[in-house]
């Protein structure tokens, strides 16, 4: 007999010309049964199998004692592809990058020394909001409530250390060691990590993935889970709220942050933007989430260093709604945003807050919107204002023959090779600002880590999103100093057969620290990028390597890339001059240096 179940309704990625693998169709599935004591009916293939439903292709892995059973089982499912990883802080990094392109990622270490190195990575997942499915190998279920003292532990008779550790960064833990209720504390961990959209830990004992049990013994069958649902007595008194004070305003605007993607409201905010004619920024960390073709689009709302005249506009307008924003130090430059609470609607995933208030709660963000984009008067009157004092951004100064390489040059080209099918990636540092400026082609991704800003976070996190979007050839932008925190894993990269293009800037040093407070521990050793890279590849894969000193080495560099080497992972470093820094970390970094340097609050 077939029967019908609705699929899951996962996080859509970033740039929505990247499909989830879960569609919104209905699945029809087989209603087998697998023969209890039949090798299939395990909890090994159980997690394969619901991996693979929920859209997860490739888990990035690295093996050790405790996980090696569970291996083979993920190993053994044929639409399951295991990816071996440098250590274990790229493997969280690649499956948080994973989760941003594919709606949600998976990885697999084990037990505490994996644990532990892969739980900053799980930290920063859980900042930004990303469904992740974490997978340790524990140790041997017998060994639970006994006095002995195991390896790879920190010698206690207690070793649920790591699992306090995960407790403050996954949204759920399951501790597998028991058969009987695996199969729910499994179902139960993947279900809410998609519905909070968080990262979930989930720990199998080591002599439990190959042994059969009844509970196993059917195909599993595809999740359904409920939608949310707005209170609609207060959907629509937030809405009637929120159209008085939006269509009582002069010049008023629309901001975009990044909590749109958690509450899927990113397709319902740009609907409101074409309902409304209102100007439309996005705050940095929401760059890629509203499509930058959209006729009344500014660019990015970060305060002092905005797009230009950007916080003229948005700063200037009587009232402003802000769509899932995250108001932290970094992104309100050190606290320095001059925007007003009593002009401000502030729309979370599930809340509403307008002005000084009232409040309204269980209203979600896409249904808000979109009921809101009904509601308001045509006005806009802040794109028109824009429109008259807009000036174009000039270009770079023209460099002369073989003239040291400025970044400024080295982005304006950047800027030309950007199509539908790129994808960028931006390192912590001043690739954040770099990259703010680049102008993205309808369907361009965009990523970074702005939230949790790990540096050495966007190796990982490239080879994790190229393997979740093999059609778009990724661009990712990595400072030499973060390169050094996780080099290794461009082998990975060599491995999986990627053609992603790396632009190594090689500034001898930790740039954005230097512009917030400099000193000595700022400068680092010099490597040679491009012969470490050569020696990683050792003549397996398809690689491409070239430094280059000048611009007219740039052009010919990025000529290749995207012509003879253009089925090639290519990495081009980039000598630049250790001061040359955008404008933007220039103000930015003094300002959050002020932040940080602010004396204690008399007592």
């Amino acid at each position: 007999m077939d029967f019908k179940i609705g699929a899951i309704d996962t996080c859509m990625p970033i740039n929505g010309d990247i499909a989830n693998v879960p569609t919104n169709k209905a699945v029809t599935i087989q209603n087998s049964t697998i023969p209890f004591n039949s090798p299939d009916s395990t909890l090994g293939r159980h997690l394969a199998r619901r991996l693979v439903q929920i859209g997860v292709t490739d888990v990035f892995s690295v093996p050790g004692d405790f996980n090696l059973t569970l291996l083979d089982h993920l190993v053994a499912e044929p639409e399951l592809n295991l990816i071996g990883c440098c250590n274990e802080l790229n493997a969280g990094y690649a499956a948080d990058g994973y989760a941003r392109a594919r709606g949600i990622g998976a990885c697999v270490v084990t037990f505490t020394v994996g644990g532990l190195s892969i739980v900053n990575a799980i930290a920063g997942a859980y900042s930004e909001n990303l469904p992740l499915i974490c997978i340790v190998g524990g140790p041997n279920s017998n060994d639970y409530g006994t006095n002995r003292i195991l390896h790879h532990t920190i010698g206690l008779h207690d070793f649920s250390q790591e699992l306090r550790c995960f407790q403050t960064v996954t949204c759920y833990q399951a501790v597998l060691n028991n058969l009987d209720d695996a199969h729910e504390l499994i179902d139960t961990a993947i279900s809410t990590s998609l519905k909070e959209s968080k990262p979930v830990y989930i720990s199998v004992g080591c002599n439990l993935p190959g042994i059969p049990h009844p509970t196993f013994s059917r195909e599993p069958v595809p999740f359904s889970l409920s939608p949310r649902l707005s209170n609609m007595m207060g959907l629509e008194a937030a809405v009637e709220a929120a159209a008085e004070f939006l269509n009582t305003a002069v010049k008023p605007v629309l901001v975009g942050g990044q909590n749109m993607r958690v509450a899927k409201a990113c397709d319902t905010f740009v609907e409101l933007a074409d309902s409304c004619g209102y100007a439309v920024a996005v705050m940095p960390a929401a760059k890629g989430l509203v499509p930058e073709h959209h006729p009344h689009f500014l660019g990015t709302y970060w305060g002092a260093v905005s797009t230009t005249f950007c916080a003229e506009i948005v700063g200037s307008a009587d009232a402003y709604l802000f769509a899932g924003p995250i108001f932290n130090d970094y992104s309100s430059v050190g606290y320095s945003l001059l925007l007003k609470k009593e002009k401000a609607i502030i729309v979370q995933p599930d809340r509403v807050t307008i002005g000084n208030g009232p409040a309204f709660g269980c209203v979600l963000m896409r249904d808000f919107l979109s009921a809101l984009a009904k509601r308001l008067k045509h006005n806009p009157t802040s794109y028109e204002n824009y429109h008259r004092i807009y000036v174009p951004d000039g270009l770079p100064l023209k460099c002369e023959p073989k003239e040291a390489l400025r970044v400024n040059v080295l982005f304006q080209h950047i800027q030309s090779i950007l199509t539908g099918e790129s994808a960028v990636i931006a390192e912590t540092g001043d690739s954040w600002f770099n990259c703010q400026k680049l102008k993205l082609p309808q369907g361009c991704g965009y990523e970074f880590q702005m939230q949790y800003g790990s540096i050495g976070w966007s190796v990982g996190a490239t080879l994790g999103y190229a393997q979740a979007a093999p059609e778009k050839r990724v661009i990712a932008c990595i400072g030499d100093g973060s390169f050094q925190v996780t080099a290794q894993d461009i082998s990975t990269m060599l491995r999986c057969g990627q053609r992603t293009i790396i632009f190594l800037i090689n500034n001898g040093g930790y740039t954005i620290e230097v512009e917030i407070h400099d000193g000595p521990y700022n400068v680092i050793k010099n490597w040679n990028y491009t012969g470490l890279v050569d020696a990683i590849h050792n003549g397996e894969g398809k690689c491409w390597t070239t430094k280059v000193y000048c611009e007219e080495e740039l052009v010919e560099a990025i000529e290749t890339t995207n012509g003879a080497k253009k089925d090639c992972l290519c990495f081009i470093e980039v000598i630049v001059h250790k001061d040359d820094t955008s404008k933007e970390l220039l103000e930015w970094g003094s300002r959050v240096s002020a932040a940080n340097s602010r004396p204690p609050n008399p007592q």
